[in-house]
């Protein structure tokens, strides 16, 4: 793995620590999170959040233990860190930081006051919600630690006032129970119960949402640090409170352990892919319905149509395919109408995408073909023939073959936006798509050839589906190439499809990154040229990816910034998305163009926002501050999977 280490004047800079974030997991889509800095600048950010029914449900517990220490001469010094709604940042702890360290995934501080240097390290027990914080006296000493328990109960999204009722506190051995939700538990144990009114996050104010929330002090921890390598250490966990976890300092351990063993399981060629193979196991998570995966920390939970993207660089290129073909077989069992289901972060089971189904027929051919497993294979091939029979009759929202040229066409209402690029603002889609996207159809001729080789794998007829992707693949090539020298992004869209003063395009020509799906796949419908992929370059090429729109296009937008209105409206009309790196190279590839240096961006910011981690999106104008998820699926698995194809 890279070395990820940050010294005294960027961790001492709050700007520049309080923008850098990392992140721990425990396997079922909880987590600890914060910054560099030790400033929650997140309302998401804490030291316990425990997933619930579904990785997005997730609650925040534990917020912050903050350290206080005494120094042989009786003066004691804050080591947190809090910003207040009034403005004011208090306490400065990460004044005193001398370096931050990412260690085998396990975040490091070290505070220096004087002669005396401590260090704390955070790590989560695999498979189950618990945080381990563990502080060490370094050097210098006796000293004596305090840790202020700092909590909340309440759903990840929002936030809790004084203003309603106190967290209730049981006390246990050792510690409290916390609103019968989560445990704490460490050394000399005092509760206090108050308030702290008015803790101010940063990030939350910069995306127009509700920035303040109070917080319940609980009580404090304490312990002495007599001699170097003495420790105190503290442990939350919630779900069987009865059950007590391993010391902390055995978690930290185990957690350390973990990590270096999946980074050697994904046999990585060079130190960042061992970073990016880490990263990736982030997103892989565990349910009582088994494995499935989280689109993004802190906020996202399963979408089937990140999880189909991401999954050749999360299963295969991290030598995961037996939990990856447990995951295929769980979401084939999802299949309605010859749809995938899109398990949305409100819990509900939905089928309101065009694309995701494709996307699994996709990851299922590039199961089979990686790992030879023809027993899936022969397992899926109804359910894969039963979509392809699906998308000829018509299924829902319209989505259907055209009987005049075989290409998929989706009508959709005016409320709905069913490709990737989904954002509405106000209920009306902001990229109206309606009528036949350029991706997907390229992913149904990839589709419909890699069904067609499977299907004669295992011994089948495949004339049929030969016939149809023949015929879709000429249609394609006959309808979508454009004068300007790139490809539609939708052909035959409605002019109803596009909003209030908008020009109806019947072909929309706008140049967007969509289209290098269609040279990018195993089975794309079109060889790439290196004039046309030069174009696109120009227009949509930057140091983290391509953006979703060229400057100068009506519509752009270059900054993905403001209130939930604004940044919707920029999320596709020109913000940059990590992702499309993967399809990107591959066209390029495939075009014999040299791809070496199109990475350097992207491996460069994997010590720039999410530690270690690759984020959802970026500005589409420079200098492409990145903006969304800190740690996004996709993202790390397009940027995996084209590193290993090298």
């Amino acid at each position: 793995m890279i070395n990820i280490r940050f010294g005294p004047q960027l961790c001492g800079d709050l700007s520049a620590s309080s923008t850098r974030e990392w992140l721990a997991t425990d396997g079922r889509g909880g987590y600890a999170m914060g910054t560099v800095s030790g400033l929650r600048t997140r309302r998401y950010h804490g030291l316990l959040v425990v997933a619930g029914e579904t990785a997005a449900s997730r609650r925040v517990g534990l917020v912050s233990l903050d350290p206080t220490v005494t120094l042989p001469c009786g003066e004691r010094v804050r080591l947190g860190a809090h910003e207040w709604s009034s403005g004011t940042v208090d306490p400065r702890g990460f004044e005193l930081l001398e370096r931050f360290d990412l260690t085998d995934g396990v975040p490091r501080w070290r505070w220096r006051i004087g002669e005396v240097v401590i260090e704390r390290e955070i790590a989560m027990a695999y498979g189950r919600p618990c945080v381990a914080v563990v502080h060490r006296l370094v050097s210098g000493g006796p000293v004596r630690l305090d840790l202020a328990a700092v909590c909340t109960w309440r759903d990840a999204h929002g936030e809790r006032h004084a203003y309603g009722p106190a967290p209730r506190l049981a006390p246990v051995a050792g510690g409290a129970v916390v609103e019968g939700a989560f445990r704490l538990a460490g050394p000399d144990w005092t509760p206090e119960g108050q308030w702290w009114l008015g803790v101010h996050h940063r990030e939350e104010a910069a995306r127009g949402l509700h920035p303040d929330e109070d917080l319940w002090y609980a009580g404090r921890f304490s312990g002495p640090l007599d001699e170097p390598g003495a420790t105190v250490s503290v442990l939350a966990w919630a779900g069987d409170l009865a059950e007590e976890p391993p010391p902390a300092t055995a978690l930290v351990e185990a957690a350390r352990r973990r990590n270096r063993a999946v980074v050697a399981a994904a046999k990585p060629h060079d130190p960042v892919e061992g970073t990016l193979a880490l990263a990736a196991d982030a997103f892989v998570v565990r349910s009582g319905a088994g494995p499935d995966v989280v689109a993004g920390y802190p906020w996202f939970g399963a979408w089937s149509r990140d999880t189909m993207t991401s999954y050749e660089g999360l299963f295969l290129c991290t030598n995961r395919a037996d939990e990856g073909r447990e995951l295929l077989r769980a979401y084939a069992a999802t299949l309605s109408e010859g749809m995938l289901s899109n398990t949305a972060d409100t819990g509900r089971v939905e089928y309101n995408t065009v694309d995701a189904t494709l996307w699994f027929l996709h990851a299922v051919n590039r199961h089979v073909t990686a790992t030879g497993d023809t027993d899936l294979a022969d397992e899926l091939l109804p359910a894969l023939h039963a979509v392809v029979q699906a998308h000829l009759a018509g299924t829902r929202y319209g989505i259907k073959a055209d009987p005049a040229d075989g290409l998929i066409t989706q009508g959709g209402t005016p409320d709905t936006a069913l490709t990737w690029m989904d954002a509405r603002v106000h209920g009306v889609p902001v990229t109206p798509r309606t009528g036949k996207p350029v991706e997907v159809n390229a992913l149904w001729v990839n589709g419909l050839a890699g069904l067609a080789e499977l299907t004669a794998l295992l011994g089948r007829d495949a004339t049929a589906l030969w016939g149809l992707h023949t015929k879709a693949s000429a249609a394609f090539r006959a309808r979508f190439p454009a004068p300007a020298g790139w490809l539609h992004d939708v052909v035959d869209a409605p002019a109803h499809a596009y909003p209030l003063g908008a020009a109806p395009h019947h072909d929309d020509d706008l140049l967007r990154p969509n289209q290098l799906l269609a040279w990018s796949l195993p089975y794309a419908p079109l060889e790439p040229d290196e004039p046309t992929l030069r174009r696109i370059a120009e227009g949509l090429l930057t140091p983290l990816g391509p953006r979703s729109l060229a400057p100068g296009s009506p519509g752009f937008v270059g900054r993905h910034r403001g209130g939930p209105a604004e940044r919707d409206s920029a999320y596709h009309q020109g913000t940059v998305w990590p992702w499309l790196i993967g399809p990107f190279v591959d066209a390029y590839r495939r075009a014999g163009m040299p791809t070496d240096d199109l990475l350097v961006g992207l491996e460069g910011h994997l010590v720039e926002f999410g530690v270690g981690s690759v984020s959802e999106t970026a500005d589409g104008s420079a200098p492409y501050a990145a903006t969304g998820c800190p740690f996004q699926a996709w993202s790390v698995a397009e940027l995996l999977r084209v590193r290993r194809a090298r």
